[in-house]
C-alpha cells in the first residue's frame, strides 16, 4: 500500500528492440489466422467508396474527416501515405475534382481512416469540403498511394519528424502509429505554426508526449512575435534550432512535410548539421531538388514570361493547402551538358477550358474539339520512330518507343504539370485523342478515366503515333 504524500520514482517500461508494423510478419503467410491477417497489410492502390462517419474540428482552420470503407473492409496503408479523393464540387452530373490528402490516422486502427483538410477561402475544393462533407457523405477514393512513409521494420527507430502548417497530417499518422506500437523508439517532432492557436492536434500531441517517453514534441511560431504565456520556440527553422531539439540529428531518419520553401530550407540545414542525404525523406514531387533550383534560376532570367510564371507560383500556395502532399505543378525544362535546352513550339499560353474554340478558318469549332486539326502544319522536333502530335501546343514531337512521353513533351515546350513522375499522383493526366500507349501507373488514374481516353504521360510509352490534347 502506498502512503499518501510519498513520491514514487517513475519507471520506464521495458520494451522489445525497434519498431515493427503489425502486418510485417504476416505478409508472406498463407495458412491459418496469419493468412487471414494479411488483409490488414498494405496493398497496391485500389478504387473504393468511403462514407464519412465523423468530423472533428482542428486548430489552424482544419477539419478531420473520419471515413470507413463502404464495403466494410479495412483500409490498409503505411503511415505517411495518402488517398486521392473525387469531390463533386460542380454537382453530381459534372466531372469530379480530384485532390490528394494525406491520411492522418494510424493504420493500426484500420476500420476507419482520417483525412485532415485545411480550408483556403480562395480555393476551389477545400471550402466545399468544409461546407458539404458530413457524416453520411459517400465519396469515391483511390489509394493508398505514396512512397513517403515509415519503414515496415526498423531495429533502431530513431526519427526526427519536421512539419509546417498542414504538413502535420502525414507526420501525425507517423506519431500515432509509433505511439500505438510496442518497441523501442526515439522520436523528436518539430512543428512550425503561424499562431499559438493554429497547431492542429495540439491536445493529442501534448497527451502523447506526456505518457510516451519515446516521443518529444517541440513547437515553433516561425518569425512571429512571442505571445504572452508562450513556452515554445520562436523563429523559422535554423541549424541552431535543429541542434537544440535534436543534437544527434545526424543519427536519425528525417521525415519532413510542409510548403516547398520550408522543405528547401530544411534540406540545406539538415546537410549543415551532418544528416546524410539517404536519411532525408521529403515529398519533392517534381523531380530532384537541383532541377527545381535550376528551373527557378531560369525563371529569374526569363523576363518575357516572368509575370505569367509569377502568377502560377502564387497559385501553387493554394495548391499546397488544397492538396496533400505538396505539389509543384510547373513544367520542367530539359537539361544537357551545355545547360538548359531551349523550348520549341508555340508560345506558352493559359488555356481557358470554357472559352469558345475557333477553327482555323475562323468559324466556331464544334463542341469541345481542339482548335488545331491539321497536324501536318505543325513544326516537328526530335528524333524517333513515332510521332506525338500535341493539338493545343501545335507541335509534333518525334519519340523513341522506349521513352516516357512526359519527358519528351516537356523538352519540346509542351505545358504539362507533373508532380511525381511515378504514376502515383495523377497530376499529369491528359486526354489521348488517338493512338495506343503502354501505361505502368501506380494508382494515379481511375478505370473510368482510362475508359474516357485519359492517361498519365509520366509513366507511359507510345506504342503507335499519338494525337494528344495538350
Amino acid at each position: 500500500m502506498i502512503e499518501l504524500g510519498t513520491v514514487t520514482a517513475a519507471q520506464e517500461p521495458q520494451r522489445i528492440r525497434g519498431l515493427e508494423m503489425p502486418w510485417n510478419r504476416v505478409m508472406g503467410s498463407t495458412d491459418g489466422p496469419a493468412g487471414a491477417a494479411r488483409a490488414l497489410g498494405p496493398w497496391n492502390p485500389q478504387e473504393l467508396m468511403a462514407e464519412c462517419v465523423e468530423t472533428v474540428p482542428e486548430g489552424g482552420g482544419m477539419i478531420t474527416f473520419v471515413f470507413r470503407r463502404f464495403d466494410g473492409a479495412p483500409l490498409a496503408f503505411r503511415p505517411g501515405q495518402y488517398v486521392n479523393v473525387a469531390f463533386p464540387v460542380n454537382g453530381e452530373d459534372q466531372d469530379a475534382v480530384d485532390r490528394s490528402y494525406s491520411l492522418s490516422s494510424s493504420p493500426t486502427k484500420p476500420w476507419t481512416f482520417n483525412i485532415t483538410v485545411k480550408c483556403d477561402p480562395k480555393g476551389q475544393v477545400s471550402p466545399w469540403v468544409h461546407a458539404n462533407v458530413k457524416p453520411g457523405t459517400v465519396l469515391e477514393m483511390l489509394g493508398p498511394v505514396g512512397a513517403f512513409h515509415l519503414p515496415d521494420a526498423d531495429r533502431r527507430a530513431r526519427y526526427l519528424l519536421l512539419a509546417a502548417g498542414a504538413g502535420i497530417t502525414p507526420i501525425m499518422s507517423m506519431v500515432r502509429t509509433i505511439h500505438s506500437l510496442p518497441g523501442q523508439a526515439d522520436v523528436v517532432v518539430l512543428y512550425h505554426g503561424a499562431a499559438a492557436g493554429d497547431f492542429a492536434f495540439d491536445q493529442e500531441l501534448a497527451y502523447i508526449a506526456s505518457v510516451d517517453s519515446r516521443i518529444k514534441i517541440f513547437y515553433s511560431l516561425g518569425d512571429r512575435s512571442k505571445p504572452e504565456g508562450w513556452e515554445g520556440l520562436t523563429g523559422r527553422l535554423t541549424a541552431a534550432m535543429l541542434d537544440e531539439v535534436a543534437p544527434d540529428a545526424n543519427g536519425r531518419q528525417v521525415y519532413a512535410c510542409g510548403p516547398e520553401g520550408y522543405l528547401n530550407t530544411a534540406t540545406e540545414l539538415l546537410e549543415k548539421v551532418g544528416v546524410d542525404d539517404t536519411s532525408i525523406h521529403m515529398e519533392f514531387f517534381s523531380g530532384d531538388r537541383q532541377t527545381i533550383l535550376e528551373y527557378q534560376a531560369e525563371v529569374a532570367l526569363a523576363v518575357d514570361i516572368a509575370e505569367e510564371i509569377a502568377e502560377e507560383i502564387a497559385d501553387s500556395a493554394e495548391d499546397y493547402y488544397e492538396s496533400q502532399p505538396t505539389a509543384f505543378g510547373l513544367y520542367e525544362p530539359g537539361y544537357d551538358g551545355e545547360g538548359t535546352l531551349p523550348a520549341i513550339g508555340l508560345p506558352l499560353e493559359t488555356v481557358d477550358p470554357d472559352a469558345a474554340l475557333v477553327a482555323p478558318d475562323g468559324s466556331p469549332d464544334r463542341g469541345k474539339e481542339v482548335a488545331y486539326t491539321d497536324i501536318s502544319s505543325f513544326d516537328t522536333v526530335g528524333t524517333g520512330s513515332l510521332t506525338l502530335s500535341f493539338m493545343r501546343t501545335g507541335i509534333n514531337v518525334r519519340i523513341d518507343p522506349a521513352e516516357h512521353i512526359l519527358g519528351a513533351a516537356q523538352r519540346a515546350g509542351v505545358r504539362i504539370g507533373a508532380n511525381c513522375r511515378e504514376g502515383m499522383c495523377g497530376s499529369c493526366k491528359v486526354v489521348k485523342l488517338s493512338g495506343e500507349v503502354e501505361m505502368n501507373h501506380q494508382g494515379g488514374i481511375r478505370a473510368r478515366e482510362i475508359d474516357a481516353g485519359k492517361f498519365l504521360p509520366c509513366c507511359s510509352t507510345a506504342r503507335t503515333d499519338l494525337v494528344i490534347d495538350a
